[in-house]
């Protein structure tokens, strides 16, 4: 066994014990960490198959944002484990059938599809008489095929995320009664003669006791 099959098996391994985790853990933190630790050793199968870009793009995109974005919302809700149970004991059965379809599928693919193939090349890599792989940009070749055969499905996928974007600032930005802000352009436009107003107020004097009356009169 080679250095690049031990890898393999090293981050399958790892990757299947996330997984498991990511479902099994009862603290929702703790799945959410078990997920990063998942897409990490997903990139590095991703670098075993000479897909440099996907690879990174894996690690900026899910680690570095999606999955951050995921643990600050999982810490920020207040779940609750006891109900969480019950709703997943309720669920087991239905995806408990859709897991092991999906398992048989990819069982089915692993075993009829790949056989016979050699070593992964990207779509359209060159290779010279003796069959050794020339110099060859995987990150060249998809964005060529994005920007080119491509082009329509990416263009509404962008529109989409757009879309999304700004309904999800909408929803954050709507008025609230119980919210309390402070409008920049009214404490921008405030001047000093507005903070503190002088008023002129007739002399008060300190009210006599009861007492200290009656003992004047009766002097008089």
């Amino acid at each position: 066994m080679d250095v690049q099959t031990g890898f393999f098996y090293l981050f399958s391994v790892v990757l299947l014990y996330a997984a498991v985790r990511v479902i099994t853990a009862r603290n929702p933190v703790h799945a959410v960490l078990h997920l990063i630790l998942a897409f990490s050793q997903a990139s590095g199968l991703w670098l075993l198959l000479k897909a440099e870009f996907l690879a990174i793009v894996l690690v900026l995109v899910y680690l570095g944002a999606v999955m951050v974005l995921f643990l600050f919302v999982v810490m920020m809700l207040d779940i609750r484990i006891e109900t969480a149970k019950r709703s997943f004991w309720r669920h087991f059965p239905l995806a408990a059938l859709i897991g092991a379809l999906i398992a048989l599928e990819m069982a089915a693919v692993l075993m009829t599809g790949f056989s016979g193939t050699g070593e992964p090349r990207a779509a359209g890599e060159l290779v010279d008489a003796a069959g050794q792989a020339l110099p060859y940009s995987n990150t060249q070749a998809l964005g060529q095929l994005l920007y080119t055969q491509y082009l329509l499905p990416v263009e509404i996928a962008a529109v989409i995320l757009l879309v999304a974007m700004i309904a999800a600032i909408a929803l954050t930005l709507r008025q609230r009664k119980d919210s309390k802000a402070l409008d920049p352009a009214d404490q921008i436009r405030v001047r000093a003669s507005d903070r503190m107003v002088m008023v002129n107020m007739a002399p008060t004097r300190r009210p006599v006791p009861q007492a200290e009356v009656a003992v004047e009169e009766n002097k008089q």
